[in-house]
């Protein structure tokens, strides 16, 4: 057994274009590949659309950007049928995927600009031990996409610390 890293992460929005420009000016994310349409078809990249989305989702716009860190932001618009928000968007208690988190020492103003840029943050700033100072919030993308904020590295905050 080994160690496996960490590639990238998919989240859906509604309006591509709108959200590849907040995720490069809100995060700081780089594009790798800009906005493009996939359709079902006889191509290579429509059949494995097709494989993965199954039969009958006839276009996806698709983007890539990355963080500083290399780590992906695979990001979709569905056309057919149509990227829709979700009604509740953090069923926490059901599988799938909760949240993805990035790091920012200066966490007000981080969740400041969520929220000036149509985000909402979701909690207050916590600390997460006592006399320490690793602080995180829960904040979400005008999309609804989940995103919780630490002020330090995953390895800084849980190596040798106890609850």
């Amino acid at each position: 057994m080994y160690p496996r890293s960490f590639s990238h992460i998919g989240i859906t929005v509604t309006d591509l274009d709108k959200a590849v420009t907040w995720y490069q000016e809100i995060l700081g994310a780089y594009v790798l590949m800009k906005p493009t349409v996939i359709r079902e078809d006889d191509s290579l990249i429509g059949r494995l659309c097709a494989d993965i989305f199954g039969k009958g989702f006839q276009s996806v716009r698709i983007a890539h950007l990355t963080t500083v860190d290399g780590i992906g932001l695979e990001m979709f618009q569905f056309d057919q049928p149509r990227s829709t928000r979700r009604e509740n968007n953090f069923e926490y208690w059901k599988t799938g995927l909760s949240h993805f988190c990035v790091i920012d020492p200066d966490i007000e103003g981080l969740a400041k600009k969520i929220v000036a840029a149509g985000g909402r943050q979701r909690s207050q700033i916590w600390p997460l031990y006592p006399n320490r100072p690793y602080r995180m919030t829960y904040c979400e993308d005008p999309w609804g996409n989940i995103l919780e904020i630490y002020t330090h590295s995953y390895e800084q905050t849980y190596s040798n610390q106890e609850y």
